[in-house]
């Protein structure tokens, strides 16, 4: 399948921890914005632990910058009741995509009876509240994103019921998927075929992290479950400088993405780390074609 003449571009934000990362977040911000992405999701910790920083960072992605925010959005450790406030909120602060997730279970911790236990669950109470919120939609709709793994989710027994999972999000009423981060080429393109194969029809977009840091790389193998490729982790390792370790991070990344913009993704979803320079470098390595700027005059 030939890849879009204009994939989707999105990034992964998340809210910064203090004064110093706030800054730091805003200069990343305004370079990435220069991007003209389609959006950026905005993560959202497990049991909502830092959610007033997820609201005031999407507030203010929606009133000083032109970028499109999805929230991420976790059900697990939070009531029905709980969530449905949350969701409202969203919506009637501007937000109009969401990224509907279980999120980690915390330890120790025991389901409640009103407990959204599960993401596809999540999708339809967002599509519950969406039903009350038309007036204010404009009749449109919320765009609801989800997961989905290019290798067996952590918790999965096999990949076969990640796809069975998917496909119940998109029966819950998802439009579209983002994948976990995976290390293989290979990988991408197998999830998309198990997925078609299975009847999934929603866009599945392949979530890319820049591969320059050994110790983040490390970090997110142990969570996600996934080996990092043995020859990768050497040419990192042999870098002899933080200059040589990016180019070698880069150049992986850029072959991931290619490979997946070749079977046909539709976009790319770029998890930034709130670092905007080796995400560019990726961008320039591409030479990923955006759509041309045009005021709203231009295009009636």
């Amino acid at each position: 399948m030939p890849p879009p003449a204009h994939p989707a571009l999105s990034y992964e934000l998340y809210p910064p921890r203090n004064a110093a990362a706030e800054d730091s977040l805003w200069t990343t911000i305004r370079r990435l914005e220069d991007t003209r992405p389609d959006f950026v999701s905005v993560t959202y910790g497990a049991a909502g632990h830092n959610r007033d920083a997820a609201f005031t960072l999407l507030r203010r992605l929606l009133t000083e910058t032109a970028l499109k925010p999805l929230a991420h959005l976790t059900c697990v450790g939070t009531s029905r009741a709980e969530l449905t406030e949350i969701v409202d909120r969203m919506i009637g602060g501007g937000v109009r995509g969401i990224l509907a997730l279980r999120g980690d279970t915390p330890e120790g911790h025991a389901p409640d009876p009103d407990e959204v236990e599960h993401a596809d669950g999540l999708v339809r109470l967002i599509r519950d509240v969406e039903a009350g919120r038309t007036a204010q939609l404009a009749a449109g709709r919320i765009s609801v994103g989800v997961a989905a793994y290019a290798t067996r989710h952590p918790d999965s027994p096999n990949a076969e019921q990640d796809i069975e999972v998917l496909l119940a999000k998109e029966a819950a009423g998802a439009d579209f998927a983002i994948t976990q981060v995976f290390f293989r080429p290979s990988d991408y393109s197998r999830l998309v075929t198990r997925a078609r194969r299975a009847g999934v029809t929603i866009p599945i977009i392949p979530g890319v992290m820049p591969l320059t840091s050994t110790r983040r790389l490390e970090k997110l193998s142990s969570l996600a479950g996934v080996d990092v490729d043995d020859a990768l982790w050497s040419r990192l390792e042999g870098a002899r400088t933080d200059g040589e370790r990016r180019r070698v991070g880069v150049a992986a990344t850029v072959e991931l993405a290619r490979a997946a913009l070749d079977d046909g993704a539709p976009g790319l979803h770029l998890y930034t780390f709130n670092e905007h320079a080796a995400a560019l470098d990726v961008l320039d390595a591409l030479e990923l074609e955006r759509p041309p700027q045009a005021g709203l005059a231009a295009s009636l």
